[in-house]
């Protein structure tokens, strides 16, 4: 995988279909966990833990699995909730395991039509373990991608590596099979071409900046200031988006924005949104698409 370096003030005007000044993706990840794991380093369980002190993979760690576990069995039937009474759809990542383990979750995705793309085989294996064993890398891309298309009857076209730790040759791997899109690279409010030897796939961002685990598990913010951070950074991007369009993703993690005092920040930021004309709600294989054909007026030479 390689991309060049074209800043911003450098490209041509993006201009994204019916002259939206914004895309606005909202993710949910439906993210499933080993209890354990055979190892004594401490269980890093792809994304933080609520309490310090991580125990070993091999001894159950109660209180951070059953903290997560609550967005499984609660908060992702709040969310869900809340997008159907608003008459909006998330994009979601699964983990594959999730088909078998929380078969309940993928389903009201798939039943509801919304968007649902790879997300590693399990929460808590990073694909950055195997940087120096491409073999075994290739394998969990693989074995994942395709536990995705037999539950879903449909090849997945993007891919999110658990807490974004892909290495150099996954894009690569995810390019041969057919994938269009890429989302661990998070350096741009615009979506452009990453280079591999088997033609080029879109990298669509995925932010861990602007994320429920950033905002209120790492900055600790309150539901208000959750709920002000998405809007002022909705507002800008999508005033700068009048000259050239801009992305927005939004992380959303079930046992974080799925909590019942903080359903209300992602209510009344997206009724701020669905108030706000020149907004384009794209799911990511649709954004991929689009841009696939519309690059080079956007950046021409991206593939030199």
């Amino acid at each position: 995988m390689d991309y060049n370096y074209i800043p911003i003030s450098q490209r041509q005007p993006l201009r994204f279909p019916g002259g939206a000044q914004l895309a606005l993706i909202l993710t949910f990840n439906l993210e499933t966990w080993d209890l354990t794991k055979p190892t004594t380093k401490p269980y890093y369980a792809g994304g933080p833990a609520i309490l310090p002190d991580i125990l070993p993979g091999d001894t159950a760690d109660f209180p951070n699995f059953s903290w997560r576990e609550y967005g499984q069995r609660v908060g992702i039937w709040r969310l869900i909730e809340l997008f159907d009474e608003l008459g909006v759809a998330a994009s979601c990542t699964t983990n594959a395991v999730t088909f078998e383990r929380r078969k309940a979750m993928t389903d009201a995705v798939l039943e509801r039509g919304w968007e649902l793309l790879c997300h590693n085989w399990e929460q808590g294996e990073l694909l950055s373990d195997f940087a120096k064993d491409p073999l075994k890398e290739r394998d969990i891309v693989l074995r994942s991608l395709e536990q995705f298309e037999k539950f879903t009857g449909r090849k997945s076209k993007g891919w999110l590596s658990s807490s974004l730790r892909g290495t150099t040759q996954t894009a690569d791997i995810l390019a041969e099979y057919g994938c269009t899109f890429y989302c661990d690279i998070m350096n741009d409010d615009q979506p452009y071409l990453l280079k591999t030897p088997h033609g080029p796939i879109v990298s669509t961002p995925y932010s861990n900046e602007i994320n429920d685990f950033t905002f209120i598990t790492r900055k600790n913010y309150t539901t208000d200031e959750f709920r002000d951070a998405l809007i002022e950074e909705f507002d800008v991007l999508h005033a700068e988006g009048a000259k050239s369009g801009r992305l927005m993703n939004v992380g959303l993690h079930p046992h974080v924005s799925g909590r019942a005092h903080r359903i209300r920040a992602l209510r009344e930021f997206i009724e701020h949104v669905k108030g706000t004309k020149g907004v384009w709600w794209p799911k990511r294989e649709e954004l991929a698409a689009w841009y696939l054909e519309n690059h080079e007026s956007h950046m021409p030479g991206q593939l030199k």
